[in-house]
């Protein structure tokens, strides 16, 4: 996979509850996974890009906005980059991928929002293929 993807999940009720599934979702190459919770809409992650790490993203609760650019040159990319943006909520069983390739930000749209991001690269092989921008090079949070 080359293109970042929304894979769409599902769920089940019953008189136990709900249960939400993501049969679509193989996270089989996957070796960390870590929680970003911001206690309010002001926060800003941005940008931290991966030339081969793949991130799969999950809300687990509230709403937030994830914006994703490929740079044209990792070390002194133009700053007229297309954004691609997504919008992921705990209402929506939704998963995003994001392949290497990409640099992504994100912020919460609902204050105490929880984001569970997955990896494929061990914090050591990650910090080898880091790459951080300014928040402010390609889209105005």
């Amino acid at each position: 996979m080359n293109k970042a993807a929304i894979i769409e999940g599902a769920k089940h009720s019953d008189l136990r509850g709900t249960l939400h599934f993501y049969n679509d979702v193989d996270l089989s190459p996957v070796k960390r996974f870590y929680i970003s919770e911001h206690p309010d809409t002001e926060i800003v992650r941005a940008w931290q890009g991966h030339q081969r790490e793949t991130k799969w993203f999950h809300v687990i609760s509230g709403k937030f906005k994830i914006a994703l650019v490929r740079p044209d040159d990792w070390l002194n990319p133009r700053h007229d980059l297309s954004v691609e943006e997504f919008v992921l909520s705990e209402m929506n069983n939704q998963v995003l991928i994001i392949p290497g390739g990409y640099a992504s930000g994100f912020k919460a749209i609902d204050p105490g929002s929880r984001i569970m991001i997955f990896s494929d690269f061990s914090l050591a092989e990650s910090q080898n293929d880091d790459f951080r921008f300014d928040k402010n090079i390609w889209y105005k949070w």
